[in-house]
């Protein structure tokens, strides 16, 4: 057995209790959620928040609803500012040790508590999920495996004054202090590349790790557009990649820090018969360089869709996987069993309905479309995650979920009140029977100076009267409705786009890692036309 097989044979024992606790779980999610919120409130009762809101007193599901009031993103500044501030037992009663920014996609970014008792919560759920995956199929463990390395970006939050450090190293510090060494031998890719700041060096050395490692049998990213374009940029620098390849050396694009060049350069080995035998192969065939590769995991649903489609196309015999719900906040539902049930064994969720009264997942019906509530170990409590979902079915008694979109975010420009929600749905019925490879609704200013919408689409034709039909569908919304009609805001236009998933992650990337990028219909920010390059057309 290989030193890959072997690491990733612990690892996958390492998973299998907390396998076993959520299928035992899946059966009973109203049991299992009341446990959590029980060990919560009393672990935290003595906390500033737990005083405030009465944890001392509560018994059940529903005290814990009538005491705690929906809390929004916003109402998280306030108790982080007393965290950085160095105010022990804030939220909660473990030390906070880090605060992880998340952004959203609209709006500043948040710095969320990070503690011990999340990363056991994320544990739960992460370990089940790659139980599930190599006991389904045990040759992932052949080789080695490239998990999610996000180019770390510019550092803007590291800098805020706190007393708890700010940001994360690398991902696989979600796992935990024994699990990580343990995940990070496995790696084809070492976590010190997502340090470099340039994002074509941050590729170059992710493209070269993942070319040394030849038995590669397992890829898991978030977006599916950031491996396309990983892919993309194999051609553009193939001879500097075999020359460092048989080499052993590392001479990336651009500017690099010396120390981290040494760094990373100390990592590689020469290879010389694998850049011989890559020299006769198709880079533009992935499939050809990374013979051994079995399973992508990947989003692939709402805006992630057809980016997903277009990968699978280019990966040939790969399994794509669904990847579940997870945000830096909490892990929502997980691939398990073929299904992707509700983490419900990590935190204690709500959901929302459109009349937005609350219901606990024991109440949620299959077929109908929530907002997500969640409560934490990290200090969240009921939790405005701001996303949508649709109940799809039942794994056991826990409900099994399909991620809609974004449902907090918001167009206000001059009171109309434009929602990621209501901008899907219409595409949705107006783009059906397309290929869409993008489409997102993003203001912009006239010459006159009136702010408008603009649909950035690229797809395999433009339908008739679209712009007269999305305007139709726009003004159903009486606040936009008589906002066109006082004339504040522009006609609706649309504009023909090329690469424009390129574009946008290339745009997204400066805002924090890829994992918080969601995609969406509606983005409230000004600038895309310049960003995407669009070339005007009414």
């Amino acid at each position: 057995m290989n030193r890959c097989a072997l690491l990733q044979r612990l690892w996958r024992l390492e998973g299998r209790r907390h396998a076993r606790r959520l299928r035992r779980a899946l059966a009973d999610p109203e049991t299992t959620q009341g446990a959590l919120l029980r060990a919560l409130v009393e672990r935290n009762a003595e906390t500033r928040f737990g005083l405030t809101h009465g944890f001392a007193a509560i018994r059940s599901l529903e005290d814990f609803r009538e005491r705690v009031p929906i809390q929004p993103p916003d109402a998280l500044a306030e108790w982080v500012a007393a965290i950085r501030a160095g105010e022990p037992a804030v939220l909660t009663r473990d030390p906070v040790t880090r605060l992880v920014p998340t952004s959203g996609t609209t709006g500043p970014a948040r710095l969320i508590p990070w503690t011990r008792g999340l990363q056991h919560q994320f544990g739960r759920a992460i370990g089940a999920w790659t139980h599930d995956l190599l006991a389904e199929d045990p040759a992932l463990m052949g080789g080695p495996a490239y998990w999610s390395i996000s180019p770390a970006g510019p550092q803007a939050q590291a800098a805020l004054a706190s007393a708890v450090p700010i940001g994360v190293d690398q991902d696989s510090t979600y796992l935990g202090r024994w699990l990580a060494p343990l995940v990070d031998a496995t790696l084809a890719v070492p976590g010190e590349v997502r340090r470099l700041q340039a994002l074509d060096a941050f590729r170059y050395a992710t493209l070269l790790f993942l070319l040394h490692a030849r038995e590669l049998r397992l890829i898991s990213v978030w977006h599916p557009a950031f491996l396309a374009l990983l892919l993309d940029a194999l051609p553009l620098h193939r001879e500097r990649l075999l020359a460092d390849l048989a080499a052993g050396t590392f001479t990336p694009p651009g500017e690099v820090p010396p120390e981290a060049a040494r760094a990373l350069g100390a990592r590689l080995v020469a290879q010389p018969a694998r850049a011989r035998a890559l020299e006769a192969q198709d880079f533009l065939d992935a499939t050809r360089l990374w013979p051994a590769l079995r399973l992508v995991s990947c989003w692939q649903d709402a805006r992630a869709a057809d980016p997903a489609r277009a990968l699978a196309a280019r990966l040939p015999g790969v399994r794509l996987q669904a990847k579940g719900l997870l945000a830096t906040e909490a892990v929502v539902s997980l691939p398990f069993a073929g299904r992707h049930p509700l983490a419900v064994t990590a935190h204690l969720f709500e959901f929302l309905d459109d009349a937005g009264r609350a219901h606990w997942a024991h109440e949620v019906k299959p077929g109908e479309c929530y907002r997500l509530l969640v409560t934490t170990a990290g200090g969240l409590y009921r939790y405005d995650l701001g996303d949508r979902v649709e109940v799809t079915g039942r794994l056991g008694g826990t409900p099994t979920l399909r991620f809609l979109g974004r449902a907090g975010g918001v167009s206000d420009l001059c009171g109309e009140k434009l929602t990621d929600a209501v901008v899907q749905d219409a595409l949705d019925a107006l783009l059906a029977g397309l290929e869409v490879r993008f489409a997102m609704l993003a203001p912009e200013r006239e010459r006159d100076g009136r702010p408008g919408y603009v649909l950035f689409l690229e797809a395999d034709r433009t339908p008739a009267r679209l712009a007269e039909r999305l305007e139709a569908r726009l003004a159903e919304n009486p606040h936009y409705a008589q906002a066109r009609w006082l004339g504040q805001l522009a006609p609706v236009a649309i504009e023909p786009v090329r690469d424009a998933q390129r574009g946008y992650l290339q745009a997204e990337v400066h805002r924090g890692r890829l994992g918080d990028i969601k995609p969406a219909a509606l983005d409230a920010r000004e600038g895309w036309r310049a960003r995407l390059g669009a070339a005007r057309h009414r």
